[in-house]
C-alpha cells in the first residue's frame, strides 16, 4: 500500500498541468504556463536560495552590517585602538608625574637635599629596569628545548633518508 502511495505521489509530481490567466470580463486568455508540481517546487526552492544568498551578501559587504548587534564599524575599532594607546601613554606620564611630585615632597620635608634632586634622576627611578628581569631559562624550558631539537633532528634524518630512497 505504501509503495502505491509513493508511486502515485511521484506520478503526481510529473503530471503536466496548465496555469491559465484569463480576463474575467471577456474570458480572453492573457497567458498560460504548462507546469508540473516538480517544476514549481524547484523554482520556489531556487528562488528562496537566491533570495537568502542576495540578502547575505548585501548584509556582509555593505555598511548595513553595522545595524546588526555584535558588529561594529571599522572606524569605531580604529578609534578604540587610538584611544587605548593614548590612555596607556597618559597613564605612564601620570606615574612619572607622581614620582616627581613625591621627590619634590621629600625635598620640601628635608628628607633629600635639593642639590641631589634632579628631575631626570627621579624619572629614571620610575622606569623599570630591564636588568631586574630574570631572563634565565628554567629547567622545564631547557628540557623542552632539548626535546624539540631532538625531534627536529629525527625529522631531518627521515626526510634525508626518504630523498635518498626516492633518488634510487
Amino acid at each position: 500500500m505504501t509503495k502505491n502511495k509513493k508511486k502515485n505521489f511521484r506520478k503526481k509530481l510529473f503530471i503536466k498541468n496548465r496555469l491559465v490567466i484569463l480576463n474575467e470580463d471577456t474570458f480572453e486568455e492573457i497567458f498560460s504556463f504548462r507546469l508540473t508540481l516538480m517544476n514549481v517546487f524547484v523554482t520556489f526552492t531556487l528562488g528562496g536560495i537566491f533570495l537568502i544568498l542576495v540578502t547575505t551578501f548585501i548584509i556582509a559587504f555593505t555598511p548595513l552590517r553595522e545595524f546588526i548587534p555584535g558588529y561594529s564599524s571599522t572606524e569605531l575599532k580604529r578609534n578604540a585602538t587610538k584611544l587605548a594607546i593614548k590612555s596607556d601613554s597618559l597613564e605612564t606620564a601620570l606615574k612619572q608625574n607622581e614620582v616627581y611630585i613625591k621627590g619634590i615632597q621629600k625635598v620640601l620635608k628635608g628628607e633629600l637635599e635639593y642639590s641631589k634632586f634632579n628631575k631626570d634622576s627621579i624619572l629614571a627611578e620610575s622606569v623599570e629596569d630591564a636588568s631586574d628581569l630574570n631572563m634565565k631559562p628554567s629547567d622545564a624550558e631547557i628540557k623542552l628545548r632539548e626535546d624539540v631539537a631532538e625531534t627536529e633532528k629525527e625529522l631531518k634524518t627521515k626526510s634525508q633518508d626518504k630523498k635518498k630512497s626516492d633518488k634510487k
